[in-house]
């Protein structure tokens, strides 16, 4: 498969600064130019996908009146924390 190229981008020179001082050894500021895209890329299509799943939670919940209040989702939420705290402290 050929490679492809994104546009050169002109940017302050503090922001490439920036960049350059956070890279690890080894690092060239392309690959992490690539890195951030491919990170960006996977953050919005989470983002896409929460999103898709709530809209569809709020259109189950339409269509079968049934709701769980947010007291409830805190509840279950800590009861799932606490059981993570407990089997990690018990490794």
């Amino acid at each position: 498969m050929k490679t492809a190229s994104f546009p050169s981008l002109r940017v302050d020179p503090a922001l490439r600064q920036a960049a350059e001082e956070v890279l690890l050894e080894g690092e060239s500021l392309s690959g992490f130019v690539e890195q951030s895209v491919r990170a960006n890329i996977e953050r919005r299509k989470a983002q896409d996908e929460f999103i898709a799943r709530g809209l569809a939670s709020r259109e189950e919940a339409k269509r079968t009146g049934v709701y769980i209040s947010s007291a409830d989702v805190i509840t279950a939420l800590r009861s799932q924390l606490a059981k993570g705290k407990r089997e990690a402290a018990s490794k």
